[in-house]
């Protein structure tokens, strides 16, 4: 236990401060909000560069990075407020799921700034943050709605029927799509991170130059798997044994069947629930083809976050606590789990 005053009184919650921070992987992300749209201050340093040379994230050098940035980016963004500690109202922090040496900083740091001034702590799922990514500019977005979750890590769908109230509708079978892109990158011999890199190439190549497979589109069941369109990309590549292969049109078939595995399961979900507003978060939620997919749907209305926020940051982690903590969940003491996967939080947390 922290010794914390967890019942402070916050006078109005229109002018409620919470301090956001983001660390589960490789981007350290600080923000401070103001009631729950209200964007005072984001600040984000990320380590593409660091971990480029390795063509990925090597997690014990990504907590190092963290361990540098995190504490002067705090400082930043309250000089940059011209705030101090003593205004805040909460500190909301990313607890898991993700790399556990990044998520230990996070945490260990939000502890330590929550006792020495005095300020209630809330840990925050990661997965939750991305779902209220939209709502950082939709203020129409409201529940119910499915939330289509797709990073590096996660590809997901998410019944939202009340902030709080989540149903897993389904999930990967194997490879997220953002790890599809990544490991296709690779296959491509393309600069790391592979996900961007493939939608730039892709603008210039024929979607349908080769018939990838879609892969399970035409199941009933709301579930995604990429291993096997990763290996068909393998094997076309290879057949060209390195000499005048045409990657623009390898990236953009590819990218073609990633988007539509992605949107089969998106309109399935839609048809079984009867819920025709989407929302799209994470990572891959950046990608072009996917965007102007969604955008363009018949059957439902898309919402999407600015392409800055669909990757980690600091104001969904900031949202998705600031309304927990008025949905009135507390926690004793946060600590770093990174396979923190259930999204169904209670009033009370114990130990969470």
């Amino acid at each position: 236990m922290l010794g914390l005053n967890l019942s402070r009184i916050v006078l109005s919650v229109d002018d409620m401060l919470t301090l956001g921070i983001e660390t589960s992987c490789d981007d350290t992300g600080v923000a401070v909000l103001k009631d729950n749209r209200e964007v005072l201050c984001e600040l984000l340093s990320s380590q593409i560069k660091d971990h480029s040379r390795f063509g990925g994230v090597i997690p014990e050098f990504a907590a190092r990075k963290h361990l540098e940035n995190l504490l002067p980016l705090v400082n930043a963004a309250m000089s940059e407020c011209n705030i101090t500690g003593k205004d805040l109202d909460l500190i909301a922090v990313t607890r898991g799921p993700g790399l556990m040496g990044s998520l230990i900083v996070g945490v260990m740091t939000a502890r330590a700034l929550s006792q020495v001034w005095n300020v209630p702590l809330i840990g925050v799922n990661h997965l939750e943050g991305h779902l209220f990514a939209p709502l950082i500019e939709a203020q129409d977005l409201e529940p119910p709605f499915l939330s289509l979750i797709v990073s590096g890590g996660h590809t997901e769908i998410i019944r939202v029927d009340a902030f709080g109230q989540y149903e897993l509708l389904g999930q990967t079978r194997d490879d997220a799509a953002g790890e599809a892109y990544d490991k296709a990158a690779r296959i491509l011999g393309l600069k790391y991170p592979g996900g961007p890199e493939i939608d730039r190439l892709a603008g210039a190549g024929d979607p349908h130059a080769f018939d990838f497979p879609i892969p399970l589109k035409h199941t009933n069941n709301i579930e995604f798997s990429f291993s096997g369109l990763k290996t068909a990309l393998l094997w076309q590549a290879k057949k060209y044994d390195g000499v005048n292969v045409p990657v623009n049109d390898l990236c953009a078939s590819f990218q073609r069947a990633v988007t539509e595995a992605l949107m089969a399961k998106v309109n399935l979900a839609v048809r079984l629930t009867g819920i025709k507003r989407v929302s799209a978060s994470g990572g891959v939620a950046a990608n072009s083809a996917l965007r102007e997919a969604l955008m363009t749907a018949k059957g439902f209305r898309a919402w999407l976050p600015e392409v800055n926020r669909c990757t980690d940051n600091a104001v969904m982690v900031a949202m998705a606590g600031h309304n927990a903590w008025l949905r009135g969940v507390r926690t004793d003491e946060v600590s770093a789990d990174p396979s923190l996967h259930d999204l169904q939080y209670k009033n009370t947390e114990k130990g969470a």
